[in-house]
């Protein structure tokens, strides 16, 4: 059994910005010849999430405009009145979504649907240079 972990950084815009890191997983399968395991994908902050989604245009306007309607945007938070930074929905939206998923390696392969692709939501009320780490258990080809 082994234990593989890589991290590598993602610009984002903030304010709901989606950006696919699909790519970014299948390549650090394909390089360290992962072959059968459990990939844990993990967002290192708490205004930011990692999920799995169909990655198309109907849905970047979707998710967002879900989400404003669970926690909108210019409702009052107590976490503002703490730290007076404006972004207590990007707390709470981080804190519903998740800040990881784990999904199944097979046969050198990340398990998952045709229009499935891994993204990173990012909440916060700035621009940000966002952390992902990767983590792989499982057997690795020699």
């Amino acid at each position: 059994m082994n234990v593989i972990t890589k991290q590598f950084q993602k610009s984002t815009n903030g304010f709901n910005d989606m950006v696919d890191i699909t790519r970014e997983i299948e390549q650090f399968i394909a390089d360290k010849s992962l072959q059968e395991g459990q990939m844990l994908v993990f967002i290192n902050g708490a205004t930011a999430s990692i999920s799995t989604v169909e990655y198309e245009p109907g849905l970047m306007k979707d998710i967002p405009e879900m989400l404003e309607g669970i926690a909108p945007m210019d409702k009052r938070y107590h976490h503002n009145d703490t730290w007076h930074d404006g972004n207590g929905y990007a707390h709470a939206r981080s804190t519903l979504m998740g800040p990881m998923v784990v999904l199944p390696v097979y046969k050198n392969r990340l398990v998952r649907g045709t229009w499935q692709q891994i993204i990173l939501l990012d909440f916060d009320n700035r621009s940000r240079t966002r952390t992902i780490t990767l983590q792989f258990t499982g057997m690795v080809d020699n």
